[in-house]
Order: C-alpha cells, then sequence, then structure tokens
C-alpha cells in the first residue's frame, strides 16, 4: 500500500526490516523466555464477577515492564507503580528503532509528536496456537484495545500476515464499526499517530493467517507461535521505577515473574543477585 493514500496519521512499510537483519532478530528471540502472565494478583485481586485468568498469549517486555497484574500504564491516573525498570533493546533491535523514529519526525507532523518522545518501551508479543482442554486453540486475534502511552506507536510484524483493523469502539455493529482495514506483512513496518489513531478509535487484529508454517521464537510449552509483533511505545522517564523502589507488596507480586526471567536474563539476574 503507497503511504500517498493511508489517511494522515498512518504510515505502513514493507518491507522494513531485509532478510539480515530478520535473521538477527529471530536469532536473539530464541533466546528470551517468554512469561505467561496472570492478570491478577494477591494485592490486585479481581474485580467482582471476574476471576484470576492467564493472559492469552505470552509476552515479554524491553525498556520497561508493564506487568499486567500491576494494571499497566494508563495516564493519566494509571501512571503511579506501573513500569518497572527492565533490560534495554539489544543493538539488532536499537538499530531499526533508531530508524523508525527517524521516519516519526520526517512524516507526522510536531503536533502529534510530544516533547522528549523516544520509543523506550517495546511489548513483544508471541501470536499463535495454544495447547489446552487436550486441543489446539488459535490465539492470534487481538481483540478491541488502545495504547495509552503518549505519542506515535510504532510495529514490526514477522510470520504470518495479520488484518489490523480500526474501530469505533467495542460494539458488535460488524463492518459499520470499521474505520480502517490493513494487511501486517512478514518484516513490515506500521506506525500510528495522532488523536483519531491513538484516542478516538480501538484497534485489533481481526484474524492472523496460518500459511507460512514457520518456526518462530523461542520453544515455549504448550504453544506454537505463528507471528511475532515488537510494539514500540513511549513512557516517560520519570514513569519508569526500579523494581527495588516498588511498595513490598507489589514486589511480593511480580517476584516470581522476576525470578523466572532471570532464567534467560543478565539484567534481571543481577537483579535478584543485589
Amino acid at each position: 500500500m503507497n503511504n500517498s493514500s493511508l489517511p494522515t496519521g498512518l504510515y505502513y512499510q514493507f518491507p522494513f526490516v531485509d532478510r539480515k537483519e530478520r535473521a538477527l532478530l529471530l536469532e536473539w528471540l530464541n533466546s528470551l523466555r517468554p512469561l505467561w502472565e496472570m492478570r491478577f494478583s494477591e494485592h490486585n485481586p479481581p474485580p467482582d464477577g471476574d476471576e484470576q485468568r492467564p493472559l492469552l498469549r505470552p509476552v515479554y517486555w524491553l525498556g520497561n515492564w508493564q506487568f499486567a497484574c500491576l494494571d499497566y500504564y494508563h495516564p493519566p491516573k494509571g501512571i503511579q507503580n506501573r513500569c518497572v525498570r527492565a533490560e534495554s533493546y539489544p543493538p539488532q533491535l536499537q538499530r531499526l528503532v533508531d530508524r523508525i523514529e527517524f521516519i516519526t519526525k520526517k512524516r507526522f507532523p510536531k503536533s502529534y509528536i510530544p516533547e522528549k518522545w523516544k520509543l523506550n518501551t517495546c511489548l513483544v508479543n508471541f501470536y499463535g496456537n495454544k495447547f489446552e482442554d487436550d486441543k489446539w486453540v488459535d490465539r492470534a486475534r487481538v481483540g478491541e484495545h488502545k495504547d495509552f502511552e503518549p505519542g506515535p506507536v510504532g510495529s514490526i510484524s514477522f510470520g504470518d500476515r495479520a488484518f489490523f483493523q480500526f474501530v469505533n469502539g467495542k460494539s458488535t455493529l460488524g463492518d459499520e464499526n470499521i474505520v480502517f482495514s490493513q494487511w501486517l506483512e512478514d518484516s513490515s513496518l506500521q506506525i500510528f499517530a495522532g488523536d483519531k489513531w491513538k484516542n478516538r478509535t480501538f484497534h485489533r487484529v481481526q484474524r492472523v493467517e496460518n500459511k507460512r508454517k514457520e518456526s518462530l521464537g523461542p520453544k515455549i510449552e504448550g504453544f506454537e507461535t505463528r507471528r511475532i509483533n515488537f510494539t514500540f511505545r513511549y513512557v516517560p522517564e520519570e514513569h519508569i521505577i526500579p523494581f527495588k523502589e516498588l511498595p513490598s507488596n507489589l514486589q511480593g507480586d511480580i517476584l516470581p515473574y522476576i525470578h523466572k526471567l532471570s532464567e534467560g536474563s543478565n539484567f534481571f539476574r543481577k537483579l535478584i543477585n543485589h
């Protein structure tokens, strides 16, 4: 799709990652230990009518880790004790982030970009099939949601292509609810910014094809990864805190995750040892 035909506030480039860069990133991904997080915890119990449950897919965060049981980062009110300092981007990923930031500043109005904006946060989502109740279940789609971090959001996709949509709210209006749709190809870049795409619409992955039959990412017990997505966002540095500065009760809630991460991460291993 030519960017001249895209609505203001959207950018798409395919391919964005070349074969060598892709190979380096996939090699690095194999070293990760993604987490199956639970949505709630002892000090953040399920609200009335809800119950404890795992997230629908394994995840990994870079820059800062927004644990599900800490309620994620949701300004203006959901800021305190939401973003725990995590490991930096590896060099092969930082080079791509630098390019995304350059494109964003060149292509988007200055009014779309907050002061001090930089893509210092990355959520790595592993999409695919989960083995549960003695069968493989498709866990590759994503329901309607918003990314609340301020400023433009960039994402890189690997693996099977995904059908991405912006929609007007969480409703059952069908096609009447759809604002814009686009396929995200393997090794592609998508950027979205501005009030319409960040605040006034939700976005979702309506479906992910299952055609490439490519093994992606680290081995995850009971899970087959068909697609990996890197979503890059901005969190003001003053809102990112070290693990040791969390209140003790919240430290206790996420300490088992920290120990799990330390199995494959020098950053978290040093955190525990100090």
